[in-house]
């Protein structure tokens, strides 16, 4: 149950990020379609964070420590940038602009939402 909870968080937090970045968009046509393009960009965005980002952690370990972490900012944008590709070419109708400012913006919109959100959901 818990899974589920934070998937609906996760595509909440996508729905945010769609709201308040304008570089932003789902095309969906119906409403029932707006919401699974949510539900499947969040996991597809989890899915990229799970697989490919402690791969770019590792090879870019000194980026992170001379950058103090803030190179995680360019990294989350590029993630999202790649799920809004990976969207693309399944044909989903979810699209990122460009690298800056709509996939580094909404990256952080979707993770500063996502923390907020999930601080509420009981492990």
């Amino acid at each position: 149950m818990g899974i589920l909870l934070r998937l609906a968080a996760s595509a909440a937090a996508v729905w945010v990020a769609t709201l308040l970045i304008p570089g932003i968009r789902v095309t969906a046509e119906t409403t029932l379609g707006t919401i699974g393009t949510f539900v499947a960009v969040a996991v597809i965005f989890g899915l990229c964070n799970a697989f490919i980002r402690p791969i770019v952690k590792m090879v870019g370990c000194g980026l992170y420590v001379f950058t103090l972490g803030l190179i995680a900012l360019v990294v989350n944008g590029a993630l999202f940038l790649l799920t809004s590709f990976i969207a693309g070419q399944l044909d989903i109708p979810f699209h990122v602009d460009d690298f800056w400012p709509a996939a580094i913006l909404g990256a952080l919109v979707v993770g500063l939402t996502s923390w907020a959100l999930n601080w509420f959901i009981d492990d």
